[in-house]
């Protein structure tokens, strides 16, 4: 009697540790996931997605615009974590386009957040192209769909100034900061 019960508890405690293990963490950036939002995510599931947060939605009053409509998602303490922009605005059924980052949590398999340094990404992927832009750079990254802007601030002189120039990766210092991190799906 004794053994079923042991055997029945430790049973019960690797099955509980297992379904803990399995729940996926909310903070977690992947190239097709976003903590519970992936690239078909539409926004009506939103509200269920952070059903303890706030999802605010701005609504422009001009169904002809075809303006894309950004959704911010904060905390309940009022810290904003995402900017989220749908494919079609107004439209319900519409998946995610692109998703800002906001809150430092957030952070890559590779521990990249708004919080890292060019030096950070760099090193923990591979830089797929360098965008010059008027007053940032954009760093793609293809092997997780983002992209990084570092204000234009973060560089050497010559190159603040010159729209033209090209951009290298080795032209941009290590210790440059993160201004906004998006995914685009």
């Amino acid at each position: 009697m004794k053994k079923n019960l042991f055997v029945l508890l430790i049973c019960t405690l690797l099955s509980v540790s297992c379904a803990k293990d399995n729940e996926p963490n909310p903070f977690l950036i992947e190239k097709h996931h976003i903590g519970l939002l992936n690239d078909s995510t539409q926004v009506k599931e939103l509200d269920a997605i952070f059903k303890n947060d706030s999802v605010v939605r701005y609504i422009s009053g001009d169904e002809f615009a075809g303006a894309v409509n950004t959704i911010e998602i904060y905390e309940k303490g009022g810290k904003k974590l995402l900017d989220i922009s749908p494919r079609e605005a107004l439209d319900s059924t519409s998946v995610i386009s692109t998703v800002r980052i906001i809150d430092e949590r957030y952070k890559t398999e590779k521990n990249i957040s708004t919080l890292s340094t060019f030096k950070d990404i760099k090193e923990a992927y591979t830089i797929s192209k360098v965008d010059n832009l008027i007053n940032s750079v954009v760093v793609s990254v293809n092997e997780i769909d983002a992209s990084f802007t570092i204000d234009k601030k973060e560089l050497p002189g010559g190159l603040r100034y010159d729209m033209d120039a090209v951009i290298d990766p080795i032209q941009i210092p290590e210790k440059a900061k993160i201004k906004f991190f998006m995914l685009h799906w």
